[in-house]
C-alpha cells in the first residue's frame, strides 16, 4: 500500500450509546462493522480515526493526514471528516458480499446534499479517548431513527443503468466498485428532486 491508501470502516455506533457506554477507545473498543474490518484495525501499522462512532482505519501514504481531525466532526460523515475526503479522493468504494445497504458512503452525500430527515436536532454527549490516553468530548448529532440504510439498495439499479457502479466477482462474494465522484453525484442528482428519496422504500 506504499503508492496508496487503504481504508476500512472502524465503526461502533452500536456499542457507543450515550446511556449504556459514551466512550469509544481508539485502541481497544471493537468495531460493529464484521471481522475484517476488526482485525484490520489491529494490523500493525493501521491508524484510526477519532470519531465516536463512524471511525475509519487506515494503511497507507498519508493515512495520519487522511483521517486528522475526525474528533471535530459532529455528524457520522460530515463535511470536512474522512468520508468528505473520500469524495474529494474520487476513492474507489468497494463493497464485498454485500449490497449497497452497507455503504455508508451514501450517509455522506444525505448529509451533504439535502437529504430531509437525515440527522438528529440534537447532539449526545459521546467521548473519545485516544492513543495517548486523553479522554475528548466529542458530542454527536446522531443518525434519526427512520428507515436507515435500508433503502440504500434501491440506489443500485440505476448506478449500474448509469455506469456507476461495476458488478464483479471476488472469490465467491459479489464485488460492487463505484467511485465516491459519480455516485454522490448520481445521489445529490436524486436528492435536488426529492430530498425524501432515500427515506422511502
Amino acid at each position: 500500500m506504499q503508492p496508496g491508501l487503504l481504508v476500512l470502516p472502524a465503526h461502533t455506533w452500536s456499542n457507543v450509546h450515550t446511556r449504556s457506554n459514551p466512550v469509544m477507545d481508539m485502541l481497544h473498543t471493537p468495531t460493529c462493522v464484521g471481522v475484517l474490518t476488526e482485525l484490520f484495525r489491529k494490523r500493525p501499522g493501521v491508524l484510526r480515526s477519532l470519531h465516536p462512532t463512524h471511525s475509519l482505519a487506515a494503511l497507507g501514504a498519508d493515512a495520519e493526514k487522511f483521517l486528522a481531525g475526525e474528533e471535530h466532526i459532529q455528524t457520522p460523515c460530515g463535511k470536512g471528516g474522512a468520508y468528505y475526503r473520500l469524495w474529494e479522493r474520487n476513492a474507489q468504494i468497494l463493497l464485498i458480499g454485500v449490497n449497497f445497504i452497507r455503504c455508508t458512503f451514501i450517509h455522506g452525500p444525505e448529509e451533504w446534499d439535502g437529504a430531509a430527515d437525515t440527522i438528529s436536532p440534537e447532539k449526545m454527549d459521546l467521548y473519545v479517548i485516544n492513543h495517548a490516553g486523553q479522554r475528548l468530548h466529542t458530542p454527536q448529532y446522531r443518525h434519526c431513527a427512520r428507515i436507515g440504510s435500508d433503502t440504500f439498495s434501491k440506489l443500485e439499479p440505476q448506478a449500474l443503468q448509469a455506469g456507476v457502479l461495476t458488478l464483479g466477482r471476488f472469490g465467491d462474494a459479489t464485488a460492487r466498485v463505484m467511485h465516491a465522484k459519480a455516485l454522490r453525484s448520481m445521489i445529490a442528482k436524486l436528492l435536488r428532486e426529492d430530498p425524501q428519496y432515500l427515506n422511502r422504500y
